[in-house]
């Protein structure tokens, strides 16, 4: 069996961290839901700026909405742009949201990266977002910064189903399942029902690895021989062993009175995922991120190289629970070796803000470009 499918064998979601115009009208999504077990789709910035920015796809849409309302700016244009891909996805996604009876065939647009840092901003695009796109399964995906936080609670009890983004740390998660119980719990004290919120928390993998890395190879410039198998053996280990740490937390928490009295409600809990699952070291295992980190009730969004290569030699096991000592000693050796991991995750969350923020310009500055190239020919045209 294709071993993407199997994945949901073990409680584990497959999502597909990819959307673009020709998946959603060739056929190639409904294929993937039907052939690979696709149970989902994230979207982000950077993922809309290469879908817009490098192909033509688009551009009769852009047209068309410069003929019907010509004072739109580029950002108006992208939601336009992008809500047209998302209620696809969404539509073609829904009998699976049916099936699971919410749980999965969520689709996920995030709110601009520019208000990462502004609560009440964050809040009040996200529900323009939901009512343009008007989907039951859409999902709003806020970055999980402080200020973050309180969008995620206040959304959540406004009725608005999260995906809370750009986590890296376990603290950070744990701050994220909190403000997701404190929404569920507030709506309900409005006597509200809570059976159609879902949510998951985004917790990046592989940017850990990447920056630990770095930082372990630094040391074994000047280290003496032992440390440096030491340092050595936790290469590549460090991203794993938080993930699987935070799991440990959900499961603590969701096995707690409180969350059962939520569930006795109809809520749901609030789902790990797995972000940034490629694998960005060409000497580890290109399906590292997905066979290391397979367990129930989570998801894994799986960009599309790593989900063909899965698909082609992916080994599924549940492997979440298992070397759960080691895992707390890869992360323990970190501080008896100086290496701040705290000041790591907090330096990947401001820098994977930046980064989805200027691919969000730079996917505005594409836009605005492809509408001044239709604008000066309308004018050519005219004159």
């Amino acid at each position: 069996m294709n071993p993407l499918r199997r994945l949901h064998d073990f409680g584990q979601s497959p999502w597909y961290d990819n959307i673009h115009r020709k998946m959603l009208t060739s056929g190639e999504l409904e294929r993937m839901i039907q052939e690979d077990g696709v149970r989902g789709i994230t979207s982000n910035p950077t993922i809309f700026q290469n879908a817009i920015s490098n192909s033509h796809n688009y551009d009769d849409q852009i047209k068309q909405l410069l003929e019907e309302y010509p004072e739109q700016n580029s950002r108006d244009l992208f939601f336009s742009l992008a809500i047209t891909d998302i209620q696809k996805a969404a539509d073609l996604l829904h009998p699976i949201y049916n099936k699971s009876h919410g749980i999965d065939g969520m689709v996920s647009l995030e709110v601009s990266p520019d208000l990462a840092y502004n609560a009440d901003q964050t809040v009040s695009e996200a529900l323009q977002l939901v009512k343009r796109v008007n989907r039951p399964n859409l999902m709003i995906k806020v970055p999980a910064t402080w200020e973050g936080l309180s969008a995620i609670e206040t959304l959540t009890a406004e009725g608005v189903s999260i995906n809370a983004t750009l986590l890296f740390s376990n603290k950070r998660y744990q701050e994220v399942l909190e403000a997701y119980l404190l929404g569920l719990e507030a709506r309900l004290r409005r006597g509200q029902p809570i059976d159609n919120i879902s949510s998951v928390a985004s917790f990046f993998i592989s940017r850990v690895d990447a920056m630990v890395d770095k930082q372990l190879d630094q040391k074994m410039e000047t280290a003496d021989s032992h440390t440096k198998n030491q340092l050595q053996s936790l290469k590549g280990k460090i991203a794993i062993s938080n993930a699987k740490l935070s799991y440990q937390h959900f499961k603590k928490i969701s096995s707690s009175r409180r969350c059962k009295d939520l569930l006795e409600c109809g809520g749901q809990m609030q789902r790990l995922l797995w972000a940034s699952t490629g694998t960005k070291n060409p000497t580890y295992s290109d399906v590292l991120y997905v066979d290391t980190l397979i367990g129930a009730n989570t998801v894994n969004t799986i960009p599309p190289a790593t989900f063909e290569a899965y698909k082609d030699h992916g080994n599924p096991q549940a492997t979440l629970e298992t070397d759960l000592d080691l895992a707390k000693s890869n992360v323990d050796a970190l501080k008896a070796l100086d290496i701040d991991l705290d000041m790591i995750t907090d330096h990947l969350e401001n820098e994977g803000v930046k980064s989805f923020s200027d691919s969000f310009d730079a996917l505005l500055n594409a836009i605005q470009q492809k509408a001044d190239v239709i604008i000066n020919e309308r004018h050519t045209v005219e004159a």
